[in-house]
């Protein structure tokens, strides 16, 4: 027996492999194909119906034929036909019931569809028809509740039993909730706990309803009264009336540690079924009010799905599973101690399915399958089976089945066993019911997903490429890409087992056609598709943090990339929400505009771009802001003598934090209507200490100032007056000076009104010189800044002081300031002056510092007049103008640059004060020697012949020396720019011209000329010239253009061309062929060939591989050919070109005087005819 059942457990795993790939036959499909019923909707099994309308019990199913439906009730054959209320729909098994003549109650039943054809029977699970009830509450009358403050309260609701269970809640009279909390909260069964009461908990209209979701209706419990009363204050009234005897003896309720309401006890118990919601409840009673708390006591807290309710009274614990079994424990606590509570959680389990219910098996005949049936429950249920309705054991008997509890395998099936099987799992807390059916077929494979459909995908996306199968037995699908060289099978590609290749990241080179391929012994399906790979939505530039002042546009940009054949959708929201209907906002392809800014307007913002294949989005906080409202409220206190406290409200920001307080003032006895910056204080302060002047009438106010600017002013401030005093600081920036060599002028900056401090300002002047012993002069002014000392001793040093004064009195001590009287010219010129020549174009002066004294004033530095009185030899005599260089005071010497060589210069030094120049220091002369030479004036090529040339020249304008003499140098160019080999030549001083022999003819050369001195060559001048072509060369060629032999020799070969294209043009319209010859690789020597009679063509005419030149033309020394300018062809003119024959004769030669270009028509090869100059180069080698 042992062995029997390891025999079938690996027979069952053999065939685990098919159920897999089990298939449904497709109806919607494949017409014509059998297959047995399947249920496709039931009514749940529970079903509560309004008792108010008709009720409707579904059952519907399909197969092939359709199935008929029958019913039966309670467990027998319910007759539709007996009842006239009941009606069945037609092609469909779903009961209609009408219940306008009965009432519903009668139907309540248990009901169970049967859908059946010739291939077999499926039934639906039982259907347990009960009818809602909101029943009344019954009448009663409830005592009104009296209560003593602090203690605590349970006002009970019981419900009538409703089915299902109604919602409960508490209102008043006015139908407003009851406020509750952890002091009053509603239980789960409905009634209202006070952990304590209170004096507000006083009222008459405590209303409990009950709300029955089914039938849509409310009912009202009778209204509870509850009063509260506080002892001690009764007492104290009544006892007046009572002789001061307590009208309530108990004792005040005091303050106690927590006990439980609900649950009783130290512990209970609590049982729930997997997937269901737990909720456990802990309602403690206490003064002050107590607070609950929970934990498990053999772990954690179930992290998901856990949650606390009612003011963490109730622990709710949604899709229990096993593991949240276990001891809770809630705890509550207050001031004076705690309480616990532990409950036992056991969860139990309806029946479940491990891995789905048991799959429809479609098998070809010798095929082997497995039914299963695995599911799992607490306790663990029982599976029974059945085939058709009919229990397994009751059924006619087949030797392809075999039923191992819960798995039915099929060994070698065969044609007549489709049947449905019934699988039922049960135990104490539900029961499961599947059908599935045993089809056997035989079908060849097909391919259901539409041909040449075309998928399209985002790159880097999963592409899934659908080949929805059907065959019997089930076909092996291979998937082919393009060319189907191999088939697709592991990385990039994933093959399902319903046929769908799927590719994890799709990229460009994964687009193209794809073949997927169905096979089984009855044959081969194909069907193509394709795939295509779109580049992604993204937005480029996302929306950024935007802050926005008020009444200006804000922009919100969304630039987007996207696959050219996509087209993108965009739209914004607002805050999640559809955008205001409003004409200031206005959408763009790729922005937001918002006009007209508000503050309303403030939120966030979503871009969101969509395409038929993906979306992207990008959101940006837009931030309203504007200038602050100005501050309120300003007010002066600590009032003393020189100070002030002034504080103010701010106004409203806007969005933008203030950043400084400005604090400004009007003096109303000076400036009034003029308001000056007093101070500064940071955004976060409302108060600032003002430290004021004497003598001012003062008036603030204050300003704002954010990220956008300042406020407007707040409101003045009351008038501040300050009393006048003596000034508290004296006239800044004091200095002398002197405008004339003998007088003194003292200046002052002058105390602004806020600073004079009282009536009457006035200043204190006093001078005396520095380096004698002498008392202080002194003088007052008034409403000036100046004061002029004259008769000083010219620039002599002096002590200055100026002191403010008012009608209350003097300044401090002022400080001394340093002053000189005037300036005067200075007297003396530098001594010991000597001039250093260092080379031909600087020099270097020197001289003796004039003594301070002689200079009369602050020196300032000296000036080196130089100027040039001629060059040394007589070509440039010219005088130059004076110049000027500066140097500091305590510079002795200076350079003279940028000196002309071989030149005669003079010069003198002067020193110079702030009045002017002294007199200058006697005159003197020094010499520039020679420096190089400039370049040559001029270089002229003249008497150009074949092998000589003549050059001319000018001698150098700044000759900077004596010349001595010139050297020329030059060498051949080549058409390719390279320069030949540099011949030099000296030339005599004296000479200005030299003819150059023995040169090349039709050469180019470039020629350098430079003159020189004793001190070198100077910078040379350059030319270019060609010596003339080879006469009797020229004239050959221009005798031969003009001889009238060659001109008729010319239109005889055109007359011949001609001949030959009309008879080659006849030839073709006969439905003649144009044979072409190959081009010749080389040839020797170019010349005419022969015409070919055969196929009407001419020989080719080309230069041979070397490129060889025409006898009788000009090649360079260095083996290139160059192009004679004289080579006038057509193309040179614009009138050469592609030219071709067309087949009605026109002319398509070509005129080139260049060789191997070639040129194709209409598929034929076509020389090129030389040029004039290159065919008389030809002939002279025959001349």
């Amino acid at each position: 027996m042992e062995r029997r059942r390891m025999d079938t457990a690996l027979l069952v795993v053999l065939l685990m492999g098919h159920l897999a790939t089990a298939l449904e036959v497709p109806l919607d499909l494949l017409e014509g194909l059998p297959q047995p019923p399947t249920i496709t909707h039931q009514s749940p099994k529970d079903y509560i119906i309004d008792p108010r309308e008709n009720i409707v019990i579904h059952c519907e199913a399909k197969g092939k034929p359709h199935p008929s439906f029958s019913w039966t009730r309670n467990g027998t054959h319910f007759d539709i036909d007996q009842d006239p209320n009941v009606t069945m729909k037609p092609h469909s098994g779903t009961l209609v019931v009408d219940i306008s003549r009965e009432k519903a109650d009668i139907y309540e039943a248990v009901y169970q569809c049967i859908a059946r054809n010739i291939h077999g029977t499926a039934v639906s699970h039982n259907i347990v028809i009960r009818q809602s009830r909101s029943p009344l509450w019954s009448k009663e009358k409830i005592k009104p509740v009296v209560i003593q403050e602090g203690g605590s309260l349970v006002l009970p609701c019981e419900p009538p039993a409703g089915l299902p269970p109604p919602i409960i809640f508490w209102m008043d009279n006015n139908f407003q909730r009851l406020p509750q909390s952890s002091r009053v909260s509603q239980s789960l069964n409905g009634d209202l706990y006070f952990s304590n009461v209170l004096l507000e908990d006083s009222r008459n209209d405590y209303i409990c309803y009950a709300r029955f979701p089914h039938t849509r209706t409310i009912q009202q419990k009778q209204p509870i009264s509850v009063t509260v009363l506080n002892l001690d204050a009764i007492n104290d009234t009544m006892a007046a009336f009572y002789n001061d005897t307590d009208l309530f003896s108990e004792d005040p309720v005091e303050e106690r540690r927590p006990t439980f309401l609900i649950p009783s006890g130290s512990s209970s118990s609590k049982m729930v079924l997997r997937g269901q919601v737990l909720e456990m409840e802990c309602i403690a009673e206490g003064l002050p009010t107590p607070e609950i708390s929970w934990s498990k006591v053999s772990g954690e807290l179930p992290s998901k799905g856990t949650s606390f309710l009612h003011y963490q009274k109730t622990l709710r614990i949604v899709n229990v599973s096993e593991s949240d079994a276990g001891d809770y424990r809630c705890t509550a606590r207050n001031q004076l101690g705690s309480e616990h509570h532990t409950i036992h959680v056991t969860v139990k389990a309806a029946p479940y399915w491990i891995s789905g219910p048991p799959r429809n098996l479609v098998l070809a005949p010798g095929e082997n399958g497995v039914l299963t049936c695995r599911a799992s429950g607490t306790p663990k249920p029982s599976v029974t089976w059945a085939m058709n309705g009919i229990s397994i054991e009751n059924s006619p008997k087949d030797l392809s089945r075999n039923v191992e509890d819960d798995t039915i395998i099929f060994t070698d099936i065969q044609t007549g066993s489709s049947a449905v099987y019934q699988c039922n799992v049960s135990n104490d807390h539900g029961y499961l019911l599947s059908n599935a059916f045993v089809n056997v077929l035989s079908e060849p494979p097909r391919v259901l997903t539409p041909s040449n459909k075309v998928y399209q995908v985002i790159k880097n996306h999963p592409a899934l490429i659908d080949c929805a199968f059907f065959g019997s037995p089930i076909p092996k699908i291979t998937w082919f890409k393009d060319s189907r060289s191999s088939t697709l099978v592991g990385d990039p590609y994933i093959l399902h087992d319903n046929g769908t290749l799927e590719i994890h990241k799709a990229q460009a080179r994964n687009a193209g056609k794809y073949t997927c391929v169905a096979r089984n012994n009855l044959g081969i399906y194909e069907n193509h598709v394709y795939l295509e790979v779109k580049e992604p939505t993204r937005i480029l530039k996302q929306p950024e943090y935007k802050v926005i002042q008020r009444y200006k546009s804000a922009v919100l940009e969304c630039k987007v990339k996207h696959d050219p054949t996509l087209v993108p959708t965009m739209s914004w929201l607002k805050d999640d929400d559809e955008l205001p209907d409003d004409e200031r906002f206005v959408v763009d392809s790729d922005s937001l505009t918002i006009m007209d800014v508000t503050e309303s307007d403030a939120g966030v913002y979503t871009c969101i771009v969509n395409t038929t294949l993906d979306h992207d989005s990008a959101s940006v906080e837009l931030t309203v802001v504007e200038r602050p409202d100005p501050p309120t409220d300003l007010e002066l206190t600590d009032q003393k003598k020189r100070s002030v406290q002034l504080t103010w409200t701010p106004g409203d920001e806007h969005n933008s934090p203030i950043q400084n307080f400005l604090i400004q003032y009007e003096d109303s006895l000076h400036h009034r209507g003029y308001w000056h910056n007093l101070t500064e204080v940071p955004g976060t302060k409302t108060t600032a200490h003002l430290k004021l002047s004497a003598y001012i009438h003062y008036t603030f106010r204050v300003l704002a100032l954010n990220a956008v600017g300042f406020s407007r002013p707040s409101s003045p401030s009351k008038i501040y007056k300050t009393e006048p005093a003596a000034p508290d600081e004296n006239p800044t920036g004091v200095q002398g000076f002197g405008t004339e060599h003998d007088n003194l002028v003292i200046s002052w900056t002058p105390l602004s009104g806020l600073q004079s401090n009282g009536p009457g300002l006035r200043y204190r002047v006093m001078w005396r010189q520095k380096a004698v012993d002498s008392d202080w002069t002194s003088v007052t002014v008034a409403n000036n800044s100046r004061f002029v000392v004259s008769g000083t001793p010219t620039f002599v040093p002096y002590e200055l002081k100026v002191q403010a004064v008012n009608d209350h009195g003097v300044g401090p001590e002022p400080a001394i300031a340093h002053g000189f009287s005037g300036e005067d010219l200075p007297v003396a010129a530098p001594e010991m002056v000597q001039a250093v020549v260092l080379n031909s174009t600087l020099a270097e002066v020197h001289w003796e510092p004039v003594p301070h004294k002689l200079i009369r004033g602050q020196i300032k530095g000296y000036k080196v007049y130089y100027w040039k009185e001629r060059a040394l030899h007589k070509h440039n005599p010219h005088q130059m103008e004076k110049q000027i260089l500066t140097f500091g005071g305590n510079h002795s010497h200076g350079r003279l640059p940028a000196l002309h060589p071989f030149s005669l210069y003079s010069f003198n030094v002067r020193v110079y004060n702030g009045k002017g120049d002294g007199p200058p220091s006697p005159t003197q002369q020094f010499s520039t020697p020679e420096g190089v030479p400039g370049a040559p004036t001029s270089l002229v090529v003249t008497n150009l012949n074949l092998d000589s040339l003549t050059l001319e020249w000018s001698p150098p304008h700044d000759r900077n020396g004596r010349i001595t003499g010139y050297t020329l140098k030059y060498q051949p160019v080549n058409n390719s720019n390279e320069l030949g080999t540099v011949e030099e030549l000296a030339l005599l001083a004296n000479e200005t011209s030299v003819t150059l022999p023995n040169l090349k003819y039709s050469t180019r050369y470039k020629f350098y000329l430079s003159a020189k001195t004793v001190r070198g060559p100077g910078p040379a001048i350059t030319e270019e010239a060609v010596t003339v072509m080879d006469e009797a060369v020229a004239s050959r060629q221009v005798d031969i253009a003009t001889q009238g032999w060659f001109i008729g020799l010319m239109c005889a070969i055109a007359l011949l061309i001609l001949i030959l294209l009309i008879i080659c043009f006849i030839q073709r319209n006969k439905g003649g062929k144009y044979p072409v010859k190959e081009k010749e690789d080389a040839h020797t020597d170019p010349e005419f060939q022969p015409m070919k009679e055969d196929d009407c063509t001419f020989g080719e005419y080309s230069d041979n591989e070397d490129h060889k030149p025409l006898k009788g033309s000009r090649t360079p020394s260095n083996g290139t050919v160059k192009r004679d300018d004289s080579d006038d062809s057509l193309v040179d003119y614009g009138e050469g070109g592609e030219g071709q024959f067309n087949e009605d004769g026109s002319f398509i030669g070509q005129y080139s005087g260049k060789s191997g270009s070639r040129d194709t028509a209409e598929g034929h090869e076509s020389s090129e005819a030389p040029s004039p100059i290159n065919a008389m180069n030809s002939l002279n080698s025959f001349v």
